[in-house]
């Protein structure tokens, strides 16, 4: 049996935070990982480039994650994004922020943050054992005593639960930190794939793939979740729809999809304008024009393949001028613009989702420390928490912030 001082499940990057800033406070660190290499989620993350932050301040940031977003508080106090930059200066990586929004590596690869971080772990000492799947923790029903994996049992005071949550197993993301998690007491949410795309009843999309469609708004349109939105760009696929907004939107969506068998949804593809306003457009467009055709007429709206798409929709021949459609084609295709109805019928499950909605009860942990309140020196970090946020760095911000804050109390 080996004794350490602190025992982290999960080389990800909520784990390797951990690992460095324990190890930094002089601690003896041993990082475990099931997979043969250290970073694989990470390495892949936002494609590759890594979009690690956002400039959000800390109020606008924790919104973003909903009613359960104030339990970040005491993470963010002590690494905010400015302070998540200042770490990765330290250990040798610049970041920038092109959009003025979304933080990256300079270079835009994720494999500069993973070295970095390796590095920084050789550097303070922290010992990395990779093949190695914790498969049980060990306590004596008051505090934890240790973890077992499938090869050796290693001796601790001090365990941090840092394995992410179920999207891309393939990534090593199965879902064990909430078997640890249950099987000393702790209750974990129902969970859900998001942040990944979404397959539709209708067809016509598939004609429309080689176009994406900017500041599309979605709704829900059933009367109880009739609040439920979100704006972004989007993208038509073979058999359904993804791209930023999407990928938000999929957080809300999949667990509507567990209650009812299809989801419908409003779309606005004409960046918000209603039917009054496309009125006003169209006669704009027609007093300059008037020989407009119905399809050159929507074109100056929307791509031409989105175009021909909706008028099949509205029965309204796409040759003619506008001005030759008959009423009911013409209202058809304004309400048409306006909203557009599209129902969402399935996903590809959690091999095809990004992060996982749910996790470990947030209520049995302590905020300020992100210790377990079921049993003493067992700590929580990342997603196998019951927090997750949209795109654009949130879930890393998150991840680096708790780590952080682990690492730093034990």
């Amino acid at each position: 049996m080996n004794q350490k001082n602190v025992i982290i499940i999960g080389a990800g990057a909520s784990g390797m935070m951990s690992a460095i800033i324990s190890a930094r406070k002089g601690h003896d660190v041993l990082l475990l990982e099931k997979l043969p290499k250290i970073g694989a989620k990470l390495k892949a993350t936002g494609g590759g480039r890594c979009n690690l932050t956002n400039t959000l301040s800390n109020e606008l940031f924790m919104a973003s994650f909903g009613r359960e977003g104030r339990f970040m508080t005491p993470a963010l106090e002590v690494m905010d994004y400015k302070q998540l930059q200042a770490f990765f200066k330290e250990i040798g990586v610049e970041t920038d922020a092109p959009d003025g929004f979304r933080i990256f590596p300079v270079g835009h690869s994720s494999y500069t943050i993973i070295k970095a971080l390796e590095n920084e772990m050789k550097r303070v000492g922290v010992k990395v054992l990779c093949s190695q799947k914790v498969e049980k923790l060990e306590h004596n029903g008051l505090e934890v005593t240790g973890v077992t994996t499938q090869s050796n049992t290693f001796l601790t005071r001090h365990v941090v639960i840092a394995s992410g949550g179920m999207g891309y197993p393939v990534l090593g993301t199965e879902g064990d930190g909430y078997n640890l998690a249950k099987s000393v007491g702790h209750k974990v949410t129902k969970l859900y794939p998001a942040m990944m795309p979404l397959k539709t009843k209708e067809h016509w999309g598939a004609n429309c793939r080689a176009d994406t469609l900017a500041k599309v708004e979605l709704r829900v349109n059933i009367k109880k979740y009739k609040k439920l939105y979100a704006k972004g760009d989007l993208i038509f696929t073979k058999n359904g729809i993804r791209g930023p907004v999407v990928l938000d939107f999929s957080r809300e969506i999949t667990p509507l999809l567990s209650k009812f068998d299809e989801v419908p949804l409003l779309m606005n593809l004409t960046k918000g304008m209603n039917e009054q306003q496309i009125q006003t457009y169209f006669k704009e467009i027609l007093a300059k024009d008037s020989n407009q055709s119905t399809l050159g007429l929507l074109m100056t709206l929307l791509p031409k393949s989105v175009a021909i798409e909706f008028c099949k929709l509205s029965n309204a021949s796409p040759t003619i001028t506008f001005k030759k459609l008959s009423g009911a084609s013409r209202d058809r295709l304004i309400k048409l613009l306006a909203w557009t109805p599209l129902t969402i019928n399935g996903h590809d499950g959690f091999k095809m989702a990004m992060i996982t909605r749910g996790g470990v009860l947030l209520k049995e942990i302590d905020p300020n420390t992100l210790q377990s309140k079921k049993l003493k020196g067992l700590y929580f970090c990342g997603e196998v928490m019951n927090l997750d946020g949209p795109c654009g760095g949130y879930n890393l911000q998150w991840s680096f912030a708790s780590g952080f804050l682990v690492g730093s109390l034990i």
